[in-house]
């Protein structure tokens, strides 16, 4: 592999260190220059071009971690943070998010914290649900344990961390669903989520035993067959007694005071009594 090559797989930027414990001599970084590599900062060469947040990373001799680093691991995250949030154990530069403690061993190319370690910088980090739908899709998608978690979230300060670890339901299969719940436990409104229904199917959330609640993603319901479906569970759901409420992620999102009067106007209409 030629050193060019090499750089690509870390992203497009190294410092000098990583090039010779890779196995390249110091002679070939001489000639990085006159191959069109920049050197933005003495010891860091960087491709034209290169993720300006990884670059950000290696100029402060860190990591990408929490909210940075999501992207990367494909974590739910709906707004990227303002400010980069890197993993180092020094206390030196500015402009940044700094997370101290560094647990794992972080991506052997690409200068990202361990998925473990974005995970914990996140619980001690973002509020909620941001660290909840984080978290959450660190252990559902990568397998990450909560048991290693919490054991890594032993001290004082952390209790904030432990409480929310503790509250994830690993159920919701989205950011949305994630948030959904958020809304819900924050409006004290009693949910189930993901309940399958004898002739209807799974549905995103059942309250109080009748009214149904789903999350229309535009990813899972854009098909006149996707729609099709939709409207033969809400049929199905209607017949056997069960009211139905359906938003779009907008409304989570951008217009959670609707979605809260409008579960509270079914409820308050009564009791049903659904056929199962």
């Amino acid at each position: 592999m030629d050193i060019i090559e090499y750089l690509h797989q870390c992203g497009g930027v190294a410092r000098s260190g990583q090039f010779v414990e890779a196995g390249f001599p110091r002679r070939d970084l001489l000639k990085l220059k006159d191959l069109g590599v920049a050197q933005p900062k003495r010891g860091v060469f960087a491709l034209p071009g290169c993720d300006p947040h990884l670059l950000v990373a290696v100029m402060h001799n860190a990591r990408l971690s929490c909210a940075s680093a999501a992207a990367y691991y494909g974590l739910w995250l709906r707004n990227p943070p303002e400010r980069p949030h890197l993993a180092c154990n020094h206390g030196h530069g500015s402009g940044f998010i700094r997370h101290r403690t560094v647990r794992f061993q972080g991506n052997p190319l690409l200068p990202v914290a361990a998925i473990e370690d974005v995970a914990l910088h996140a619980l001690t980090c973002l509020a909620p649900p941001a660290s909840t739908a984080l978290a959450t899709s660190a252990i559902r998608l990568h397998g990450v344990p909560r048991e290693l978690l919490a054991s890594q979230l032993q001290a004082d300060r952390s209790g904030t961390a432990r409480r929310i670890l503790r509250g994830l339901d690993l159920r919701a299969e989205s950011i949305v669903e994630v948030d959904a719940q958020h809304l819900f436990r924050s409006q004290g409104i009693d949910y189930e989520p993901q309940v399958f229904l004898p002739g209807i199917g799974r549905v995103d959330f059942l309250i109080a035993g009748f009214l149904i609640v789903e999350i229309d993603g535009f990813a899972f319901h854009s098909k006149r067959t996707d729609m099709l479906r939709d409207r033969k569970r809400n049929n199905a759901a209607a017949v056997s007694g069960y009211a139905v409420l359906r938003f779009m992620p907008e409304h989570i999102w951008f217009d959670p005071g609707s979605v809260v009067r409008e579960i509270r106007t079914v409820l308050a209409g009564g009791q049903r009594s659904p056929r199962r």
